[in-house]
């Protein structure tokens, strides 16, 4: 099995662990001592996804640093998997709703490093960035389909199954990295924070700003959209997943051929295109007068999607040298956990406060927003580079 594949898979695996948990969130929260309401829920995701922004960029420093990836990858793996166990346990020995939240923010302090850095290495791997991040993008669309499905399942028959069978995919993530060489590049200067990334290429906050919008609607269809499918056209966890996964094949499936394609055509149409589209699918979903409509749009959305999520990570290694892609991804994923705390947030908030179609018509309307307010900026990255082959053959 090549380098690529097992990167992948474990990019993949840590998807699949997280997505578990969606479909039947509801019940899950509930076991573990929460309320039955979407704030419960929005809280439970949040404690993960916090740790995620605060420790990402560590990860991406740490390996910058030691001029390695491969036992970081095994770390972050091992301490996500033993934390999964710990909050699955938690009712059995009588630990409180608080004490599970705490539990998530030291699992997701874990997890990111094997998420964040599993990319990075794609990133090292030669063969062109849009080809490896659409490698990447496809792990991460199978997982989610896969999670979203077999999570829903799994959750009909323990709401404490998906947290299980989340700690044995990243145990064995654990273990295949531990096969992966070790080939980040070296001798690079270490670098201190993100900001100092941005300060040296402030071009970097053109793929950031994209990444933060675009998990902000991963956010908010993982917990609102859930919530919207259940409670509007009342279905149970295991269909909520099959709707989940009508979004996630679509979209993993044309990752890596939308990452290659735009090594050859460039970044500007993928990404201001897609973004519009997909800002305009997703309130599409919510005017839906039926199950049928709404779940062929998810189709729709997840073809958009697809556009967007490769050519922006490629972005961000079109404009880094090799030897700082660590805290660079890094960077990235600091936004984009941003960006799916914020759909946590901005999803469960408004609706709870004024319902489902203005919450739609927010997620929906900052990814049109982002298209346009970005026009200009996409253009002036792309505009010059349109004819360079975008890091073939690049180690």
């Amino acid at each position: 099995m090549s380098d690529r594949s097992r990167l992948s898979l474990v990019v993949w695996s840590v998807l699949v662990s997280q997505v578990f948990l969606y479909p039947g969130l509801d019940e899950t929260v509930s076991a573990l001592g929460g309320s039955e309401s979407i704030l419960a829920g929005t809280w439970f995701l949040v404690a993960e996804f916090g740790a995620f922004v605060l420790c990402a960029v560590l990860w991406g420093v740490a390996s910058d640093s030691l001029g390695s990836r491969t036992p970081l990858v095994v770390l972050g793996a091992t301490g996500g998997a033993v934390s999964y166990l710990a909050v699955a346990l938690a009712p059995h020995v009588s630990l409180g709703f608080g004490v599970v939240l705490l539990l998530r923010v030291v699992g997701g302090a874990f997890t990111i490093g094997a998420f964040s850095l599993s990319i990075t290495m794609l990133m090292d791997l030669s063969g062109g960035h849009g080809r490896n991040m659409g490698a990447a993008g496809t792990a991460i669309g199978l997982g989610a389909a896969l999670g979203s499905v077999v999570g829903g399942q799994l959750t009909t028959v323990d709401p404490l199954a998906p947290l299980y069978g989340g700690a044995i995919l990243l145990g064995g993530s654990a273990a295949l990295a531990a096969t992966i060489p070790d080939g980040s590049a070296s001798g690079g200067l270490p670098v201190d924070t993100v900001v100092d990334r941005v300060r040296s290429y402030p071009t970097l906050l053109v793929p950031f700003a994209f990444g933060y919008i675009d998990r902000l609607t991963a956010g908010f269809f993982a917990l609102t959209g859930v919530a919207y499918f259940r409670d509007t056209f009342d279905i149970d966890a295991a269909t909520a997943g099959f709707t989940l996964a009508l979004f996630f094949v679509p979209f993993a499936v044309l990752q890596y051929p939308v990452g290659s394609l735009s090594d050859r055509i460039g970044r500007f149409l993928p990404v201001v295109v897609g973004s519009l589209l997909y800002g305009v699918t997703i309130i599409a979903v919510v005017l839906s007068p039926t199950y049928v409509a709404a779940a062929i749009l998810m189709v729709f959305v997840g073809v958009c999607g697809a556009l967007v999520s490769p050519t922006t990570m490629a972005l961000v290694t079109d404009i880094v040298p090799a030897t700082e892609r660590g805290a660079a991804m890094g960077g990235f994923n600091v936004f984009g956990s941003l960006g799916m705390l914020s759909g946590f947030l901005i999803g469960g908030t408004v609706t709870e406060l004024y319902g489902y179609l203005p919450a739609f018509l927010v997620a929906g309307g900052l990814e049109v927003a982002i298209a346009a307010l970005a026009f200009q900026p996409v253009r002036r990255i792309t505009g010059s580079d349109t004819r360079l082959s975008y890091g073939v053959g690049d180690n």
